[in-house]
């Protein structure tokens, strides 16, 4: 497996991890340490919070996409520090999508590593699903690339992309990947036939945009705001917590699993209903789903 993932990232070799979250939080907090500078979007997952802790390094957090703000904090960093950039691909709770080619091109201008999170760019973003490098024509200008297995590659576990020696690196000296066992072979077997699928139908990808589209439209349509970047993470806005419960409970008894996100995963006063779309979900499905936002929406006063 650790072969095939490697082709698909277009990188030398990858660590396999017993979760997602393991892999970005062992990945850092193993790849920095103190006396190093880790360079944090503030909305990255906690995950990569977690590793940051982890790893002892002074950690600077960085605006939302702001990309001036993160060239000032380079700028700031003593000069002969390790440095470290690391940011979500596309972001889990907005659905936006990180500026590559300006992290890139900071990363060189001030000598950084730069670590990519692909959990939810992989098989998504790109022409073929390859990614957020590929998404910008980036693939092998990425230093670090970790992901998981639970979601387009219907798996469970995750995995850490890199050069070999980093892998190496990675392998002896990340205490998870030291103290935990190896991903079963059912598990192995499983992310091996998704990766296939999704180099061998690439129309899949395109659907799953496609999918996207609609419900972004269709939900703007009926009145809800929505946070449309072009991915399947769509954030509709409610504002309180309480009315995000209670759309969440009535499009779930209209048959449609939405998830409502309140705080301390979001500020206060900024809950949100996050719909998370499929490649295989039909039109069919995408009209139920519209339907019970409508009828739910008009019933809470939200739309």
């Amino acid at each position: 497996m650790e072969a095939k993932l490697a082709q698909f990232k277009g990188t030398d070799a990858t660590v396999s991890y017993s979760t997602g979250f393991m892999a970005l939080a062992a990945t850092v907090g193993a790849i920095a340490g103190e006396g190093d500078f880790i360079f944090s979007d503030e909305l990255n997952h906690a995950s990569i919070i977690d590793g940051c802790r982890f790893s002892r390094a002074t950690t600077v957090v960085y605006r939302h996409l702001d990309m001036s703000d993160l060239a000032a904090k380079l700028a700031d960093a003593p000069k002969n520090s390790a440095r470290l950039i690391v940011t979500d691909g596309v972001f889990s709770m907005e659905g936006d999508v990180c500026n590559l080619p300006e992290l890139r091109e900071l990363a060189d201008r001030h000598k950084a590593r730069l670590m990519v999170d692909d959990a939810h760019a992989t098989g998504v973003l790109g022409r073929t699903g390859r990614g957020t490098a590929e998404h910008f024509d980036l693939e092998g200008r990425v230093d670090i690339i970790s992901g998981t297995l639970s979601k387009s590659l219907a798996a469970v576990g995750g995995f850490t992309a890199s050069q070999r020696v980093v892998a190496e690196y990675l392998r002896y000296n990340s205490r998870p990947s030291i103290f935990s066992a190896a991903l079963p072979p059912s598990v192995v077997a499983t992310v091996i036939a998704a990766i296939d699928v999704i180099r061998a139908e690439p129309e899949r990808v395109e659907r799953l945009r496609q999918n996207a589209a609609v419900m972004s439209q269709g939900l703007k349509a009926a009145g809800f705001q929505v946070n449309d970047h072009g991915t399947p993470i769509i954030p509709v806005s409610i504002g309180d917590d309480t009315r995000a419960y209670k759309l969440a409970g009535r499009l779930e008894k209209a048959g449609v699993f939405a998830n409502p996100v309140v705080y301390p995963a979001v500020p206060h006063g900024r809950a949100m209903i996050r719909v998370s779309l499929m490649a295989t979900h039909s039109r069919e499905h995408l009209d139920q789903a519209l339907e019970a936002f409508r009828s739910a929406g008009r019933r809470l006063g939200i739309v």
